[in-house]
């Protein structure tokens, strides 16, 4: 269970979408954290180009206490994390300016001790990840209890985990399929 403390409160998400057909300009989100924090009011860095994707999912890191900085593309990712504290990262790959894969490839190498979760609908995406050092692969849909576990699990690391992943070395490493259904099983030849 999170505390609930008002003295651990974060501050509103910092949130990109329109509201009212209008843009809200984006703002740096400033937040304190106590030292004995272990997870309530971490910084996720959340980049998906859908924006009912971003919404969703913003909507459920806030409700579980998390401060959400949300990015429509890669690119936009990149520069939130230049100027922000991001204590994870979840990304889609199928974006526009960036692609996901780029924005890993720059995001670890500018902040390796961020975990990412990479978070994609692209199918065969497993060893490509595993080999990248990915801290966990979820395949949409998501399992939303799935991505909360993995996010804690990702936070809970220390920082020599990360970087030994980064390097290629046996970690743990966390991956969940996309749920199969009966549109996507293939069909039967007798």
């Amino acid at each position: 269970m999170k505390s609930t403390s008002p003295l651990k409160t974060p501050t509103p998400p910092v949130r990109l979408t329109k509201l009212l057909g209008q843009p809200t300009p984006l703002r740096e989100p400033t937040i304190s954290l106590s030292a004995d924090d272990n997870y309530f009011g971490k910084r996720i860095l959340l980049v998906d180009d859908d924006p009912t994707v971003r919404d969703s999912l913003n909507d459920v890191l806030v409700s579980e206490g998390y401060f959400v900085i949300p990015a429509e593309n890669g690119q936009q990712a990149l520069e939130l994390a230049g100027r922000l504290p991001v204590d994870l990262a979840l990304l889609d790959l199928n974006m526009p300016v960036k692609n996901g894969w780029d924005t890993f490839e720059h995001l670890t190498r500018e902040h390796p001790l961020i975990p990412i979760i990479i978070a994609t609908a692209r199918p065969n995406q497993l060893f490509t990840a595993i080999n990248a050092g990915v801290g966990a692969l979820l395949e949409k849909p998501m399992d939303i209890a799935m991505l909360l576990r993995t996010m804690e699990k990702l936070l809970a690391e220390s920082a020599e985990q990360r970087l030994a992943r980064l390097a290629g070395k046996e970690t743990t490493f966390h991956y969940r399929p996309a749920p199969v259904t009966p549109a996507s099983r293939p069909a039967k030849h007798h």
